[in-house]
């Protein structure tokens, strides 16, 4: 199938399919007599298994080694789960960086009078970098 048939199988755009082509996620698949990319049903199954773990947040280097985890028949599922286990960790971390900025934003709404004035508390903490901890 060509590369739009792909994009649609896996639900990951032309555009996208090639980049994950060029950093090496999925193999360069055959040319047909014409020069187009030929995708197989293994590609597609490839091009499924990215786009779910990139759904679950896994950056391109940890798909990487999840693809060659998933390719190995003989792997032990202990790799498999010290890579979720760390990348759980790695989720948690921004989540708790988030909820920082959540409450540092809240904070500088609040001190806003959001009137008709030029004087802004929000704009001032982002020029003066201000970190109000929450």
């Amino acid at each position: 199938m060509n590369i739009g048939q792909a994009a649609k199988h896996s639900g990951i755009s032309a555009k996208m399919i090639r980049y994950y082509e060029d950093i090496g996620l999925l193999p360069a698949p055959k040319r047909n007599q014409s020069g187009y990319r030929d995708y197989s049903d293994a590609d597609i199954r490839t091009l499924s298994f990215i786009q779910h773990a990139r759904e679950l947040g896994f950056s391109s280097e940890q798909m990487k080694e999840l693809l060659g985890l998933w390719r190995n028949e003989v792997r032990q599922s202990s790799a498999v789960k010290a890579l979720a286990q760390k990348h759980i960790a790695t989720l948690e971390q921004k989540i708790n960086d988030m909820q920082t900025m959540l409450e540092i934003l809240k904070q500088s709404v609040a001190r806003c009078a959001g009137d008709a004035r030029s004087d802004c508390e929000i704009l001032k903490d982002i020029e003066q970098g201000r970190d109000t901890q929450p």
